[in-house]
């Protein structure tokens, strides 16, 4: 009987499992991430998917910011890192605005205490998602409307694919820049079974829209212009050449110096 009940029994992931495993779905190879208690359940379901998404030790969480964006500059993919919540997420303050400001595409995730104490004072809590509005290019907070409610932590549950594909999408898209993933404990601990779980949901961006503007005819050939007048032009191309898939061999076609 025993032996039954366990061969019928369902398979269920927690809420970090299934962060990991949409986080893979996505695309991610590499995650810099700094443990601490709010996120010690994604760290070990990082741990269970190592041979798939790799995870390194930063000596501090800027450093971790900061090398997710060398992944986005030096590859075709997206750079992420992990911080706990408290000090840990307000570490990644800066590496977020610098990827906000340079067009970097990067994504974020940082462990919050559990919705119960949200708004308290609780140990180690901090805003991060309204610290960190204005230099970040959009924000999540995975909560359920009511976290006594199993099936509201169950929608949750359910929501995280989608918006982990949301942010994947977003930070890539139009101007590329960071997303934050902030992750209450109680989420990441709770459990569903998983074949309840799409993989592939369709996104809800109603108000997103990202602009994909052409380069006008006049503005080149002011450019050009200026190009014959200068007795000694410089290239000196953005952040923006590998998104645009302006790569270096092009550069040697100009004959001219260059610095990117």
């Amino acid at each position: 009987m025993a032996t039954a009940q366990l061969q019928t029994a369902k398979q269920t992931m927690t809420g970090a499992d299934i962060l990991v495993e949409a986080l893979i779905r996505n695309g991610g190879k590499y995650m810099f991430a700094y443990p601490g208690g709010a996120s010690m359940p994604l760290h070990q379901a990082l741990l269970k998917r190592g041979d798939q998404l790799r995870t390194i030790l930063p000596r501090h969480e800027q450093g971790g910011g900061f090398a997710a964006q060398g992944v986005s500059r030096s590859t075709d993919g997206i750079g992420m890192c992990m911080a706990t919540s408290g000090p840990g997420a307000t570490n990644l303050v800066t590496a977020l605005a610098d990827a906000k400001m340079d067009s970097i595409p990067i994504v974020a995730v940082t462990g919050q205490v559990s919705q119960a104490v949200i708004g308290t004072d609780a140990f180690q809590e901090t805003p991060i998602i309204e610290i960190s509005r204005a230099i970040t290019k959009h924000s999540f907070m995975i909560t359920a409307n009511d976290h006594t409610d199993p099936d509201s932590v169950r929608e949750a549950l359910l929501s995280i694919p989608r918006i982990v594909k949301e942010a994947f999408f977003i930070a890539k898209s139009g101007r590329p820049g960071p997303v934050l993933i902030d992750f209450p404990k109680n989420i990441q601990t709770a459990s569903i079974e998983v074949d309840d779980i799409d993989w592939d949901p369709a996104m809800k961006l109603p108000g997103y829209r990202p602009l994909h503007r052409k380069p006008i005819p006049e503005q080149i050939k002011q450019s050009l212009a200026a190009i014959r007048r200068s007795k000694r032009p410089i290239l000196y191309v953005g952040g923006d050449r590998k998104s645009t898939r302006l790569n270096s061999s092009h550069i040697p076609l100009s004959r001219m110096p260059s610095s990117a």
